[in-house]
């Protein structure tokens, strides 16, 4: 049986990786900006009051991913919002290999073009490091969300960390990947 490798790595390895080598004038393929990960997490503050919230959205993020997904806790307790160390308040997964490219290429193709009145994303978001980090208000942009079986609309934080040592070059490599940046 043939191992199914997903069409942006292919589409990276052959075209992508070659310009970025003669764009930025590197000695070594060692250089070229690549993808290392993607963290994908939600923060479910209500699952404080009511934990089938958190569930709920564990389910939808491991539906989004294809991933099982970690739930995190926190830290700290803050009195203000009634929060105390060590309460499951949200959810994360990374992505890693085949799994982020797959991911990668729904968003890019068919979540994103999803969003309501969608301009492109945000090109200042990168971090200094050429890593790259994405804010979704709705997870129903997603196919694999059924509309009438969410309890509640919420976001996603995406965080798309690259090998880039600048965020000039993290923008080609997610620009030449296909990311709809806004002008």
């Amino acid at each position: 049986m043939e191992k199914i490798v997903p069409n942006l790595k292919k589409k990276y390895q052959d075209e992508i990786a070659g310009e970025l080598f003669k764009e930025f004038n590197y000695t070594s393929k060692m250089q070229i900006p690549a993808l290392e990960k993607i963290s994908v997490s939600v923060g479910v503050g209500e699952a404080i009051v009511n934990k089938k919230l958190l569930e709920s959205a564990i389910k939808e993020l491991e539906l989004i991913t294809g991933q099982h997904v970690v739930k995190t806790k926190a830290r700290k307790s803050i009195a203000n919002f009634k929060v105390r160390q060590g309460q499951e308040i949200g959810a994360f997964v990374t992505l890693r290999g085949d799994n982020m490219w797959f991911f990668l290429e729904r968003l890019i193709g068919v979540a994103l073009p999803r969003v309501k009145d969608f301009r492109g994303v945000n090109p200042n978001a990168f971090d200094g490091n050429g890593n790259y980090s994405l804010g979704i208000t709705e997870q129903i942009i997603f196919p694999e969300i059924d509309y009438d079986k969410i309890e509640r609309v919420s976001g996603l934080n995406i965080a798309i960390v690259t090998t880039a040592k600048t965020d000039e070059e993290g923008y080609a490599l997610l620009k030449k990947l296909g990311m709809p940046f806004a002008k």
